[in-house]
């Protein structure tokens, strides 16, 4: 499991840009009156795009702006694993370890980002260039193993297809996402073996009148070969 604690180093404070601010107060009035507290993920996403990461006085800013217990906004960033409690790096690959994913081998890929990287999870390289984190379901289980690095998701990896996504995020290359061996969506690897139909092609409907006929008539002609045996 990951560990999920405040950083032991903490901002004086924190407040939104004005930009920002005038977004978090759009975000509010989405909600009912006296339901303001369910800002609070997207609050702690805003003030977490704003800085990298949430820090205790973004904790507190957001609790009093809600007018929640601060523990209250605690409870939510220390539960998500989307919220970074610690300063990251500018790329922050997030490897999910559950169980669909070590079946696909994502032991490989964690071995691939500590060689490449020198770091464990919960580092960051000395460059302030990479953080390394280990997430629990990326919600793409089809696609095992997934990184997601910052926002976007890169699928069927393997110890070399992570080694070069790595080498081309810092030669600052695009990288496309999604299935690194070029399957489309959650297709199979490999050629279709099952809805191999045209999709456009009609099925003809039954005639349930002549099924529920031709039940009867068999019910019927086995109630007659009891009778005769």
């Amino acid at each position: 499991m990951t560990l999920r604690e405040l950083s032991a180093s903490q901002p004086d404070s924190f407040s939104f840009t004005d930009e920002n601010f005038s977004l978090s107060k759009r975000i509010i009035k989405k909600y009912p009156e006296g339901y303001q507290a369910s800002a609070v993920i997207p609050l702690l996403d805003l003030a977490q795009r704003q800085e990298g990461w949430v820090s205790k006085p973004a904790i507190e800013f957001i609790a009093d702006l809600l007018q929640m217990p601060v523990i209250r906004v605690l409870e939510v960033a220390t539960f998500y694993t989307m919220f970074n409690l610690q300063p990251i790096g500018k790329k922050h690959i997030q490897v999910c370890t559950n169980l669909p994913c070590l079946l696909r081998g994502c032991d490989q890929v964690v071995k691939c980002c500590k060689d490449k990287l020198g770091i464990n999870f919960g580092e960051t390289t000395n460059d302030k260039m990479f953080s390394l984190s280990e997430v629990e379901c990326a919600g793409a289980c089809v696609n095992a193993p997934v990184v997601a690095i910052n926002d976007d998701y890169y699928e069927d990896l393997t110890y070399d297809l992570m080694s070069k996504v790595i080498d081309r995020l810092v030669q600052g290359e695009n990288i496309k996402i999604g299935s690194m061996i070029n399957r489309e969506g959650s297709s199979p690897v490999g050629n279709k073996k099952t809805l191999l139909e045209d999709p456009n092609h009609m099925v003809p409907k039954q005639d349930l009148l002549k099924a529920k006929a031709d039940y009867e008539y068999q019910k019927k002609q086995k109630s007659i070969s009891k009778g005769n045996n």
